[in-house]
């Protein structure tokens, strides 16, 4: 008897432990089932019936920059339902003095330390608040509580320029960013590798959906034409592009995806891009076809002046990107205002394939380097609805635009079929074709079209000191011989 309760007890003791075990795992999954559900995020202040018709966007904003800030109340006046901060919302790292010689040369051939190094925990928050502080944001922020704000970031509110996976400190600027953000504390943007995201705003049939892409945290090294979004955000990507549909659906990369200023600034400087990863964009646009979402279009920052780029070859329909740059830093602010016009003019002659020229550009490159700011209209009302790009100036007015029908960026009936580069459009890429051709496909004399002004500019102005300083040497003879003489 004394046997049997024995075994009784230790089958029942067998038992329990069992079912706890089964317990604690089913347990356990479900907590990791909540943590990797992936989709769409509300924003704060956000009604997702409510019919979005303008958003607007910015990057590159330096909380150092002198007040006033007029571009503010122009965003203001535009008066945007979504507002989406697109990198470098906050310069947070710092740089050292441009020095060839001497014990910290940043730069040449002799460089010894990096030009660049990050800031530390306190003084990135600091320099966040300064950012809401900001009387022409905190108006936005404050004063128009039912704008949605969301944002994504790039190098410099990352924590260094042009860092990528390697930067030891992103998870503590990924907090950072979050909070600047207002992001809920139990965000899966928190928990998740990356601050990648996506939002859905209005009703159905009048639907926009937002793709922020985090291009930095899991970014290998520049030149390496390694990856951008890393594994676990394609694997993401592929799952919003082939998820629930929407009329529009933009995504929000910080660097440009369509342009390659790179391969026509070179050996002078390169800009980053999804240029400089080309197995990566060739992905993405691979992505964006054969998913067959409809309506979707780039919107970009970084590079300190705002254009229109497009391209034809990338999916069945045209891919758009709006690229504004910066609320603040703009390029032509680097300069004398009496030099402004050797931008404007090296903007000019810089050959571009994929750029829209409209008649309504400011300048005749079509390209804007002074502060400004994205603006996305929505015409729902037109049939078809119609969509406004624009890169706006500190006082509100469009420098650059275009406009088209929505229905411009649909599944065409009758595929194109792709040439041998994988490309739509029949044909390769020798063959020209505006909005087609890659930049780095031109010919070398248009493609180093700038280089070769700049050497015949340097060369020329070499011969004329030279002759000057030779006219001076000959006066300078003649004076001597003739004081001798007299």
């Amino acid at each position: 008897m004394e046997r049997r309760g024995t075994r009784r007890s230790r089958a029942k003791a067998l038992v329990s432990l069992i079912l706890f075990i089964l317990v604690s795992l089913i347990c356990q999954a479900k907590a990791e089932e909540t943590e990797t559900v992936e989709g769409d995020v509300s924003p704060p202040n956000v009604n997702s019936n409510k019919i979005v018709s303008r958003i607007a966007f910015g990057s590159c904003f330096n909380q150092s920059a002198p007040q006033p800030q007029p571009i503010w109340e122009s965003i203001i006046r535009f008066d945007p339902q979504v507002f989406i901060w697109l990198g470098d919302n906050i310069y947070g790292d710092n740089k050292r003095p441009v020095r060839v010689w001497g014990r910290e040369r940043t730069v040449g051939p002799w460089k010894n330390i990096e030009r660049f190094f990050p800031s530390t925990e306190d003084e990135l928050s600091r320099r966040y608040a300064a950012v809401k502080s900001n009387p022409g944001y905190a108006r936005l922020r404050q004063g128009h509580p039912e704008v949605s704000i969301i944002g994504t970031w790039d190098d410099h509110d990352y924590g260094l320029n042009d860092a990528g996976k390697e930067f030891p400190y992103k998870d503590t600027s990924q907090q950072l960013l979050l909070d600047f953000l207002d992001e809920p504390h139990n965000s899966p943007r928190r928990k998740q590798a990356g601050v990648y995201a996506s939002y859905m705003f209005g009703p159905p049939g009048k639907r926009i959906k937002v793709i922020l892409l985090d291009m930095r945290y899991h970014r290998d090294p520049l030149f390496s034409d390694g990856t951008i979004l890393g594994g676990t955000q394609w694997s993401w990507l592929e799952k919003e592009l082939n998820g629930p549909q929407s009329e529009i659906t933009i995504i929000a990369s910080s660097i440009q995806v369509v342009s390659n200023l790179s391969a026509i600034f070179q050996p002078l400087f390169y800009m980053e891009s999804w240029s400089l990863f080309p197995k990566e964009r060739r992905r993405l646009f691979n992505l964006i076809d054969s998913s067959k979402r409809e309506g979707v279009m780039f919107i970009s920052g970084d590079v300190h002046f705002g254009e229109i780029t497009r391209d034809d070859c990338g999916a069945a329909y045209p891919l758009y990107d709006l690229t504004s740059s910066g609320l603040t830093q703009a390029v032509e602010r680097t300069v004398p205002k009496a030099l402004a016009f050797a931008i404007r003019f090296m903007a000019w002659i810089a050959p571009s394939t994929k750029r829209v020229f409209s008649p309504i550009c400011r300048f005749r490159s079509c390209t804007y380097g002074l502060p400004n700011f994205g603006a996305i209209e929505i015409d729902w009302e037109a049939t078809p609805p119609m969509v406004k790009l624009e890169v706006r100036n500190e006082l509100g007015k469009a420098a650059i635009g275009v406009e088209f029908t929505l229905s411009n960026l649909r599944q065409p009936e009758e595929q194109q079929p792709r040439s041998k580069t994988g490309m739509r459009g029949g044909r390769d890429w020798k063959y020209y074709k505006q909005h087609c051709l890659p930049e780095s496909e031109l010919p070398w004399f248009a493609k180093y079209r700038i280089a070769l002004v700049l050497v015949a500019f340097a060369t020329a102005s070499t011969m004329l000191l030279l002759l000057v300083v030779k006219k001076a040497v000959s006066g300078g003879k003649m004076f001597i011989k003739k004081f001798k003489v007299d």
